[in-house]
């Protein structure tokens, strides 16, 4: 009985070692040009995407656009994942598109030789990854720009990786209540996704919206890879205050979290590392201070580069 449990014991420490897991993920996030840049100011990442992924565990790199090809590759073996945050640059060409494609194309890489690297893109972000995935620019003008939404879910949701943990009474809320706040005048329309084979192959819908006009899709992952992304911003809930159609009841704050968990929780799946302390300290964004932009901007706070 006594080696009966042991081994069940053993067992229990395979399967539940913190080994199998990274409580320490560093997640990059991509900055993005300056519309009226100044000397030392020519590129900015909105503090909420910060705030974002470190109120769910993880801590934060900025990726800088411009960079050469080899210091993006000595980054992405550095970090355990990568997000695309909105803004309004260009998807086609710009810093930012460039830095995407990097990564986009590194992780894509990385996962098919089982090095599980996560990417997620928000808004312009969501836009990108269709963009890279395509090779087509296959957006239409829609009127979503300031508006919260509920989401109307798909039956793929159901088998999805990205609301598997969600409780059932906030998919509930999510689906009858605005709590989805969309900033945007472009969107990937749902019939352009159905009829491009790239990105019908690549992406499954898991939630779509409708402008009045266009239906168009609001919430994918990847089938084969641990790619996700959303039209909406989920961490505009908890963390942006200066418009007045973001919504803060409890479920819509709920909903960032929850989201910020998942992402969290797929980069803690990766195990690259900085060389050293040193290098990791320094690249951490805690070496730079946010500016209170919020009687300005639509971001209460920005990290300026």
């Amino acid at each position: 009985m006594f080696s009966l449990l042991l081994f069940i014991s053993l067992i229990n420490l395979l399967f539940c070692s913190p080994a199998a897991r990274n409580d320490e993920p560093i997640i990059g996030v991509l900055a993005q040009e300056v519309f009226s840049p100044k000397p030392n100011q020519t590129a900015y990442i909105a503090a909420s995407y910060v705030k974002f992924l470190e109120a769910a565990g993880a801590r934060v790199v900025p990726v800088m656009i411009n960079m050469t090809m080899e210091e993006y590759k000595t980054l992405f073996s550095s970090i355990n994942g990568v997000l695309y945050p909105g803004g309004g640059v260009s998807i086609i060409s710009s810093g930012y598109q460039r830095a995407a494609k990097a990564f986009y194309d590194l992780a894509i890489e990385a996962n098919k030789r089982g090095d599980y690297f996560p990417v997620w893109g928000t808004c312009l972000g969501f836009e990108q990854l269709m963009y890279l995935t395509s090779g087509k620019s296959l957006l239409s003008f829609t009127n979503t720009s300031g508006i919260a939404l509920p989401l109307n879910f798909t039956e793929d949701v159901k088998g999805s990786r990205m609301f598997k943990a969600f409780p059932p009474e906030l998919m509930r809320a999510l689906s009858s209540e605005p709590l989805t706040e969309n900033s945007h005048h472009w969107s990937l329309a749902t019939l352009a996704l159905y009829t491009n084979e790239e990105l019908k192959s690549f992406y499954r819908v898991l939630s779509t919206n409708n402008d009045g006009n266009v239906e168009f899709v609001s919430t994918v992952e990847a089938y084969n890879y641990p790619i996700y992304g959303t039209q909406w911003h989920p961490e505009k809930n908890a963390f942006e205050w200066s418009r007045p159609y973001i919504p803060h009841s409890p479920s819509a704050v709920r909903t960032t979290f929850h989201m910020a968990e998942f992402f969290v929780g797929e980069a803690r799946k990766n195990f690259h590392k900085f060389p050293s302390k040193e290098e990791e300290d320094k690249a951490l964004i805690y070496n730079y201070n946010p500016v209170y932009t919020g009687a300005e901007s639509a971001f209460e706070q920005i990290y300026l580069f």
